[in-house]
């Protein structure tokens, strides 16, 4: 406060020593006037003043201040409210300090909850059963239908795959260059073996580089990267399977091949379904467990052994066991692989084609990159004728 202030008429709403000035003179008090404000201001202790201001409501009386300044308990009572006048501090109406407790309501039991395979069990099977009839029928009546089976999947799952690069990363990935050329690889496969497949891939690489020099360039590098690795994973890893159709035995082989696949699929499943505890790469794929690898692996084993044996010429037991080790290994890879894909795309399926599959590339993720384990090793267990 400044010294102005001591020297100043007295406001409305002050307290203390300005409040009693107001209402006249004190017995014993020095008068006010400027004669005694330097000498007697130094000998006098300064009294608060309570503030103006909307804090207390405007102009108040000093009663009225001096109720508001004794604390928060009393700044919605009266003046001179008791201790009782609230109905929440009656005596009567007080609650009581120790109230019974009341008995609890029965709650009723939860429910157990159900493991779920997270898709339509019957649709899938039904699905799976048709496929099945196709490609079985296709493989030993006409080999070359079964080809044309083999490119038709290889396209729709490029048009799977490119679409979805564009939808979620904005990447166009050139998708005629890739399904003709993905068509041609297939048939090269089967037509030309390996030499074929490899010219065939090169030659779709190169499209690809070329149909994209019609757009802008801007994007061009990633368009033509994701456009060749789609040329490599998708028809240039199915060629393999055509390769394997033209051995002498070649429709056991294929039919070998995709007995493996799917009955490592099938007892990584029912095995992790009922017994999984343990995750086995939970970033990529959470549903994936220790447990259901060593399903994939027994299972595939006891199949190989069993295919080996009495499919294929000239195979033994002890070698389907290591192609059925080799399936389960590159099935789980190549599931992981696609899941990586699809956890990067923020995608659960490729596509809706298939009901309780998704799409083709999710039926493909597991046979793509085993083809090629399951070719070399019947090429070293039992030749390639």
């Amino acid at each position: 406060m400044n010294d102005s202030s001591w020297g100043a008429p007295p406001q409305a709403g002050q307290a203390g020593y300005w409040g009693a000035a107001a209402r006249g003179p004190v017995q014993g008090a020095a008068p006010a006037g400027p004669a005694y404000d330097a000498p007697e201001a130094q000998q006098t202790r300064p009294m608060p003043i309570v503030p103006d201001g909307p804090a207390y409501g405007g102009d108040q009386d000093d009663d009225r201040g001096a109720a508001r300044l004794s604390g928060p308990l009393f700044r919605e009572q009266p003046p001179h409210a008791r201790p009782y006048d609230t109905p929440q501090a009656r005596p009567s109406q007080a609650a009581p300090q120790n109230p019974e407790p009341m008995p609890d309501a029965p709650q009723p039991a939860p429910q157990p909850q159900k493991k779920s395979a997270g898709r339509d069990l019957g649709a899938a099977i039904g699905v799976g059963v048709a496929l099945g009839v196709v490609i079985v029928a296709s493989l030993f009546v006409v080999k070359a239908v079964f080809v044309g089976v083999v490119a038709v999947a290889v396209v729709v799952g490029l048009w799977e795959l490119t679409r979805r690069l564009e939808e979620r990363k904005g990447i166009k990935a050139p998708l005629v260059p890739l399904a003709l050329g993905g068509a041609a690889m297939v048939i090269a496969g089967y037509v030309r073996g390996a030499e074929g497949a490899w010219v065939s891939m090169a030659l779709t690489a190169l499209a690809v580089l070329v149909w994209r020099m019609t757009e802008p360039p801007e994007g061009y590098l990633k368009d033509v990267t994701a456009g060749v690795f789609a040329a490599f994973y998708v028809p240039f890893l199915a060629t393999f399977v055509a390769m394997m159709l033209t051995a002498d035995d070649g429709a056991w082989r294929v039919l070998t091949f995709l007995l493996l696949t799917v009955v490592s699929d099938t007892g990584a499943y029912a095995v992790g379904w009922r017994f999984g505890k343990h995750k086995l790469a939970p970033r990529i794929s959470p549903g994936k467990t220790r447990e259901g690898l060593l399903g994939a692996v027994s299972f595939a084993m006891v199949a190989g052994a069993l295919c080996m044996q009495f499919l294929i010429d000239d195979g033994t037991w002890w070698q389907g066991l290591l192609l059925g080790l080799a399936v389960a290994a590159s099935a789980t890879l190549g599931d992981l692989g696609e899941s990586m894909i699809k956890r990067d795309l923020g995608i659960k399926d490729m596509g809706t084609l298939l009901p309780g599959h998704g799409g083709i590339m999710d039926r493909l993720d597991s046979l793509l990159p085993t083809a090629p384990v399951v070719w070399l090793l019947m090429v070293l267990f039992v030749g390639s004728g």
